[in-house]
């Protein structure tokens, strides 16, 4: 099984950059997107509804504005698209679908860098995050996290840490969530199967970093322990244009 996440900073702007053609020439299983910005109603319904998949839309209550989708080929179990907390709800950044094999958390965290007051939002959201991943994991062992992370978590995972740390995307706060994260029984898949490997998933568009290569590593896919053994693959797929950020790859082998 293959499935892929990617930040598409809009997906109707994507559209107009082969996003369409990527997916047949792709074809993943399951496809988990962040940052759509747009409601259903307001796509043309070649994406809306891509033939060859069932395709599930969190929007956020304001327009224009995050979002998440989830596409598959086969039928999932169940789809919920809340947290049960209305100040993240409202914003439309996650979809938790359930399959034969796994539990499948499509998110698209939050970012801290406009003030305070949404680095504390960002900081509330991962701690509801791994609140409800406890409780589902109680239920179904294999379970997936997937999507922009927006946090660097190691140095090796941004081109230039020492001049980022006091920049939330790279603040001590946030790394140390994302410990708490992996102590609590998850895996970073691509830093399991690399651990020196330095490769990125995000760049900014206002100082041609992709030219340059100057990224950062935000896009993951954590998995619990209970599933890393089913992982025979994980890849950025970064000459995937079309988005300041590039797809990411897991590739699963359920027994």
């Amino acid at each position: 099984m293959k499935i892929c996440s990617w930040n598409v900073n809009g997906i109707r702007a994507a559209a107009k950059k082969g996003f369409l053609d990527w997916i047949k020439y792709e074809s993943p299983d399951i496809l988990c997107l962040q940052e759509t910005k747009a409601h259903v109603d307001q796509l043309e319904k070649e994406l809306a509804d891509i033939p060859g998949y069932n395709s599930y839309w969190n929007a956020a209550k304001r327009r224009g504005y995050s979002g998440v989708a989830t596409l598959v080929k086969e039928l999932p179990l169940a789809v919920e698209f809340n947290l049960g907390v209305e100040e993240f709800d409202n914003e439309g950044r996650v979809i938790i679908s359930t399959h034969d094999d796994f539990i499948l958390l499509n998110i698209y965290f939050p970012n801290g860098q406009q003030n305070q007051g949404r680095l504390e939002y960002k900081l509330r959201f991962y701690s509801k995050v791994m609140e409800l991943c406890d409780t589902l994991k109680k239920n179904q062992p294999h379970l997936i996290i997937c999507g922009d992370f927006n946090t660097a978590h190691q140095e090796i995972d941004l081109k230039n840490p020492k001049a980022n740390e006091t920049r939330s995307g790279f603040l001590p706060v946030e790394r140390v969530l994302l410990d708490a994260f992996l102590n609590k029984g998850y895996i970073d898949a691509f830093r399991c199967l690399f651990p020196k490997k330095i490769q990125y998933s995000w760049w900014s568009y206002r100082t041609m970093a992709r030219e340059r290569n100057a990224g950062w590593r935000i896009d993951y896919f954590y998995v619990s322990k209970e599933l890393m053994k089913h992982v025979r693959d994980c890849r950025i797929l970064d000459q995937v244009m079309g988005s300041d950020h590039c797809p990411i790859l897991l590739e699963l082998q359920m027994e």
